[in-house]
Protein backbone atom coordinates (compact mmCIF):
# COMPACT_ATOMS: atom_id res chain seq x y z
CA UNK A 1 0.00 0.00 0.00
CA UNK A 2 1.35 3.39 -0.65
CA UNK A 3 1.34 6.64 1.20
CA UNK A 4 0.42 8.64 -1.79
CA UNK A 5 -2.57 8.06 -4.16
CA UNK A 6 -1.45 7.75 -7.49
CA UNK A 7 -3.01 10.17 -9.81
CA UNK A 8 -6.00 9.31 -11.20
CA UNK A 9 -4.96 8.77 -14.70
CA UNK A 10 -2.30 6.88 -14.20
CA UNK A 11 -3.11 3.80 -16.29
CA UNK A 12 -2.61 3.15 -19.74
CA UNK A 13 -3.72 0.78 -21.75
CA UNK A 14 -1.37 -1.12 -24.46
CA UNK A 15 -1.14 0.43 -27.50
CA UNK A 16 1.15 -1.07 -30.97
CA UNK A 17 3.99 -3.37 -29.92
CA UNK A 18 2.97 -3.43 -26.53
CA UNK A 19 -0.64 -4.60 -27.13
CA UNK A 20 0.69 -7.51 -29.47
CA UNK A 21 3.21 -9.27 -27.19
CA UNK A 22 0.44 -9.04 -24.17
CA UNK A 23 -1.70 -11.04 -27.15
CA UNK A 24 1.15 -13.58 -28.28
CA UNK A 25 1.63 -14.31 -24.10
CA UNK A 26 -2.04 -14.37 -23.64
CA UNK A 27 -2.29 -16.68 -26.84
CA UNK A 28 0.69 -18.71 -25.40
CA UNK A 29 -1.06 -19.31 -21.35
CA UNK A 30 -3.56 -20.67 -23.43
CA UNK A 31 -1.72 -23.16 -25.80
CA UNK A 32 0.10 -24.05 -22.54
CA UNK A 33 -3.32 -25.04 -20.71
CA UNK A 34 -4.28 -27.29 -22.88
CA UNK A 35 -0.71 -28.76 -23.71
CA UNK A 36 -0.06 -29.79 -20.36
CA UNK A 37 -3.06 -32.16 -19.32
CA UNK A 38 -3.18 -33.57 -23.01
CA UNK A 39 0.81 -35.02 -22.45
CA UNK A 40 -0.25 -35.98 -18.83
CA UNK A 41 -2.71 -38.17 -20.51
CA UNK A 42 -1.73 -39.46 -24.16
CA UNK A 43 2.11 -38.16 -23.62
CA UNK A 44 3.32 -41.77 -22.43
CA UNK A 45 6.29 -39.99 -20.59
CA UNK A 46 4.98 -40.80 -17.27
CA UNK A 47 5.70 -43.37 -15.54
CA UNK A 48 2.89 -46.93 -14.27
CA UNK A 49 2.45 -45.17 -11.03
CA UNK A 50 3.65 -48.32 -9.64
CA UNK A 51 5.48 -48.50 -6.33
CA UNK A 52 5.36 -49.71 -2.90
CA UNK A 53 6.85 -49.75 0.62
CA UNK A 54 10.05 -51.09 1.27
CA UNK A 55 12.54 -51.58 3.86
CA UNK A 56 16.27 -50.76 2.48
CA UNK A 57 17.57 -53.56 3.94
CA UNK A 58 15.24 -55.51 2.40
CA UNK A 59 15.33 -53.88 -0.95
CA UNK A 60 19.46 -54.40 -0.40
CA UNK A 61 19.13 -58.11 0.34
CA UNK A 62 16.71 -58.34 -2.94
CA UNK A 63 19.45 -56.37 -5.07
CA UNK A 64 21.97 -58.62 -3.56
CA UNK A 65 20.32 -62.17 -4.44
CA UNK A 66 19.44 -60.29 -8.14
CA UNK A 67 23.71 -59.72 -8.02
CA UNK A 68 24.82 -63.62 -7.55
CA UNK A 69 21.50 -65.09 -9.72
CA UNK A 70 22.45 -63.05 -12.93
CA UNK A 71 25.62 -61.74 -12.82
CA UNK A 72 27.04 -62.00 -16.80
CA UNK A 73 30.40 -59.99 -16.16
CA UNK A 74 32.50 -57.07 -14.04
CA UNK A 75 33.55 -53.96 -14.70
CA UNK A 76 35.95 -51.85 -12.51
CA UNK A 77 34.34 -54.04 -9.25
CA UNK A 78 30.73 -53.42 -10.10
CA UNK A 79 28.73 -56.65 -11.20
CA UNK A 80 26.95 -56.28 -14.93
CA UNK A 81 23.53 -57.97 -14.29
CA UNK A 82 21.20 -59.33 -17.31
CA UNK A 83 17.91 -60.45 -16.15
CA UNK A 84 15.60 -62.80 -17.74
CA UNK A 85 13.68 -61.40 -20.34
CA UNK A 86 10.39 -60.08 -19.16
CA UNK A 87 12.02 -60.48 -15.69
CA UNK A 88 12.29 -57.81 -13.15
CA UNK A 89 15.77 -56.13 -12.59
CA UNK A 90 17.10 -54.14 -9.04
CA UNK A 91 18.96 -51.26 -9.43
CA UNK A 92 19.85 -49.53 -5.80
CA UNK A 93 20.90 -45.78 -5.91
CA UNK A 94 23.10 -44.54 -2.62
CA UNK A 95 25.69 -42.02 -2.34
CA UNK A 96 27.19 -41.83 -4.71
CA UNK A 97 26.91 -44.65 -7.23
CA UNK A 98 23.57 -46.75 -8.85
CA UNK A 99 24.89 -50.59 -8.02
CA UNK A 100 24.45 -52.30 -10.45
CA UNK A 101 25.08 -51.94 -14.06
CA UNK A 102 21.80 -53.35 -15.96
CA UNK A 103 22.57 -55.35 -19.63
CA UNK A 104 18.74 -55.75 -21.10
CA UNK A 105 18.13 -57.56 -24.56
CA UNK A 106 16.34 -55.34 -27.45
CA UNK A 107 12.80 -55.45 -27.39
CA UNK A 108 12.57 -57.75 -24.29
CA UNK A 109 9.73 -56.02 -21.63
CA UNK A 110 11.42 -55.68 -18.24
CA UNK A 111 10.28 -54.16 -14.89
CA UNK A 112 12.79 -52.45 -13.33
CA UNK A 113 13.06 -51.80 -9.80
CA UNK A 114 14.43 -48.77 -8.23
CA UNK A 115 15.13 -47.51 -4.70
CA UNK A 116 17.53 -45.93 -2.49
CA UNK A 117 19.78 -46.68 0.47
CA UNK A 118 20.37 -43.40 2.35
CA UNK A 119 18.04 -40.27 0.72
CA UNK A 120 16.47 -39.06 -2.31
CA UNK A 121 18.14 -39.73 -5.32
CA UNK A 122 17.08 -38.73 -8.83
CA UNK A 123 16.90 -40.98 -11.65
CA UNK A 124 17.56 -39.24 -15.36
CA UNK A 125 18.25 -42.04 -18.21
CA UNK A 126 20.49 -40.41 -21.07
CA UNK A 127 19.62 -39.07 -23.77
CA UNK A 128 16.54 -40.30 -23.14
CA UNK A 129 15.99 -37.84 -20.64
CA UNK A 130 13.79 -40.54 -18.64
CA UNK A 131 13.35 -38.50 -14.98
CA UNK A 132 12.00 -40.04 -11.51
CA UNK A 133 13.01 -39.23 -7.73
CA UNK A 134 14.14 -42.05 -6.07
CA UNK A 135 13.10 -41.99 -2.19
CA UNK A 136 14.41 -44.46 0.37
CA UNK A 137 12.03 -46.67 1.66
CA UNK A 138 9.72 -46.99 -1.75
CA UNK A 139 10.06 -49.19 -4.46
CA UNK A 140 9.33 -47.57 -7.68
CA UNK A 141 8.77 -50.28 -10.68
CA UNK A 142 9.86 -49.21 -14.58
CA UNK A 143 8.20 -50.84 -17.10
CA UNK A 144 10.93 -50.65 -20.23
CA UNK A 145 11.06 -52.30 -23.48
CA UNK A 146 14.49 -51.17 -25.05
CA UNK A 147 13.89 -50.41 -28.66
CA UNK A 148 17.74 -49.54 -29.42
CA UNK A 149 20.92 -50.98 -28.92
CA UNK A 150 23.80 -49.29 -26.73
CA UNK A 151 24.78 -47.55 -23.45
CA UNK A 152 22.44 -45.61 -21.39
CA UNK A 153 23.77 -43.39 -18.50
CA UNK A 154 22.36 -43.17 -15.09
CA UNK A 155 22.52 -39.79 -13.87
CA UNK A 156 21.55 -38.50 -10.27
CA UNK A 157 19.80 -35.10 -10.90
CA UNK A 158 19.19 -34.67 -7.10
CA UNK A 159 21.57 -33.14 -5.15
CA UNK A 160 22.70 -35.93 -2.85
CA UNK A 161 25.78 -34.04 -1.04
CA UNK A 162 29.40 -33.52 -1.28
CA UNK A 163 30.08 -36.64 -4.09
CA UNK A 164 26.72 -36.26 -6.08
CA UNK A 165 28.93 -35.05 -9.58
CA UNK A 166 30.10 -38.44 -9.58
CA UNK A 167 26.80 -40.42 -9.38
CA UNK A 168 26.42 -42.47 -12.36
CA UNK A 169 25.64 -45.21 -13.45
CA UNK A 170 24.68 -47.57 -16.87
CA UNK A 171 21.94 -49.81 -18.42
CA UNK A 172 23.59 -51.60 -21.53
CA UNK A 173 21.04 -52.54 -23.94
CA UNK A 174 22.41 -55.51 -26.33
CA UNK A 175 20.84 -57.02 -29.55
Amino acid sequence: MSIYTPPADWFKAPTGGERLWVGLAVLWCIVMTIAMPYWYLYGKQNSTGEGYRVEPGAFAERVGRFVETNQVGEEAGIPIVEPAPGGDAYLMARMWAFYPIIQLRQGQTYRLHISSMDLQHGFSLQPLNMNFQILPGYDHVLTLTPTSSGQFSIVCNEYCGIGHHMMTGRILVVE
